[in-house]
């Protein structure tokens, strides 16, 4: 029994230490990143406010973690999840309150009263209405004891109705393109823009929350996603859209010194506070910069865990009604938790999943770019 027990500690002590190169190498690379492009593109500041922001992040939310538990603001595993997952509860929650604000804090400061900064003032809104209903989400999960909070019915109207008033704001200040570049054509979609932008919105944002599941899979992919995002922006170097990189690049550093506590295992889960705000800012900068498609390509972990729950319903429900019983195709979604029924440990997911959004950020660049 006892050499068993050790034998755990030792493959948990394995894991902690694999999963803190990890992030060592995960941080160098993007800080890499930021040097060389500050280097190569003359209009390029991205290295020092990604730097700060993951820096301020990760002490505001280390600060934040004992309040959370002193609240008693805790996750709570629902029962029909992976069992293992059952280790997580109490962990504390709603971390996304902290590094989320600190992102468009930042953000503002650098960029006040800057060319375009406007459009910094008008993304904050968007973030900070998500976070606004993931904080609700949250908090009504907490009250109940259960993992839900909002009704689907309920969460999907107020972001909508957000959505809405987002893309009539841009529409009407000339802020979003009715040219829409898909992989390398040009579309003029017209009014067709305000369906497409509140969709976008809608899609990211609950693509992101169901991309939640596992220590540092969201947050993660997120930096990788945003570090992407300014690039991209930096290459296409239109002159309106000056102030997205650097925005893209502390949303990433928000994100990078939240996952300092999120690895694995993890001191501190994010909540719907930050899921939605993190879907809704990567939507919002990708319908501004018109990087839709980058978005898409980029995000495609994002969209797989997405879409691997809607196959799941649709054959279960479609079975169900023709045999009788629902079949699935998948062990569990979103997709992660199929890996992890299949007996891969979180460590290899996560870093597997990291690894395929690096390289679709490489395709985006190199064919798309």
């Amino acid at each position: 029994m006892e050499k068993s027990h050790k034998l755990s500690n030792n493959k948990n002590i394995s894991f902690f230490n694999k999963a803190n190169k990890q992030i060592l190498i995960f941080f160098g690379l993007i800080t890499i990143t930021c040097i060389y492009s500050d280097c190569y593109f003359k209009s390029s500041n991205l290295t020092i406010p990604f730097i700060i922001t993951t820096l301020v992040s990760s002490i505001i939310t280390f600060i934040g973690i004992p309040k959370l538990k002193k609240f008693k603001i805790k996750q709570i595993i629902r029962e029909e999840g992976p069992k293992n997952h059952l280790l997580k509860q109490g962990t504390p929650t709603m971390g996304g309150i902290f590094f989320i604000p600190i992102g468009i804090i930042i953000s503002n400061i650098l960029y006040f009263n800057k060319e375009n900064y406007e459009i910094i003032v008008t993304l904050s809104f968007l973030v900070l209405f998500f976070m606004l209903i993931g904080f609700i989400d949250d908090f009504l999960s907490l009250k109940k004891q259960l993992n839900t909070g909002l009704r689907a019915k309920q969460k999907i109207i107020l972001q909508s109705f957000i959505s809405l008033i987002f893309i009539i704001f841009c529409a009407s200040n000339n802020l979003i393109p009715y040219n829409v570049q898909i992989a390398n054509k040009i579309v003029n979609i017209g009014n067709f823009i305000y369906p497409l932008g509140i969709f976008v919105l809608l899609a990211e944002s609950n693509s992101t929350n169901l991309t939640d599941g596992l220590d540092g899979l969201l947050s993660g992919c997120s930096v990788l996603i945003f570090t992407g995002l300014a690039i991209t922006i930096l290459i296409d170097n239109p002159s309106n859209n000056l102030t997205l990189a650097p925005l893209s690049i502390v949303m990433a550093g928000a994100c990078m010194g939240f996952l300092f506590l999120n690895k694995y295992p993890a001191k501190l889960f994010m909540g719907d506070s930050g899921s939605l705000a993190i879907g809704a800012s990567l939507s919002g900068i990708a319908l501004i910069s018109n990087n839709l498609w980058s978005l898409f390509i980029m995000g495609g972990i994002l969209a797989a865990e997405s879409i691997s729950v809607l196959i799941q319903v649709s054959i279960f429900k479609l079975s169900k009604r023709i045999k009788g019983k629902g079949h699935k195709l998948f062990l569990m979604t979103p997709l992660h938790h199929h890996f992890e029924l299949k007996g891969n440990n979180e460590i290899l997911i996560v870093s597997t999943f990291w690894l395929i959004t690096l390289l679709l950020i490489i395709i985006n660049l190199i064919f798309f770019h």
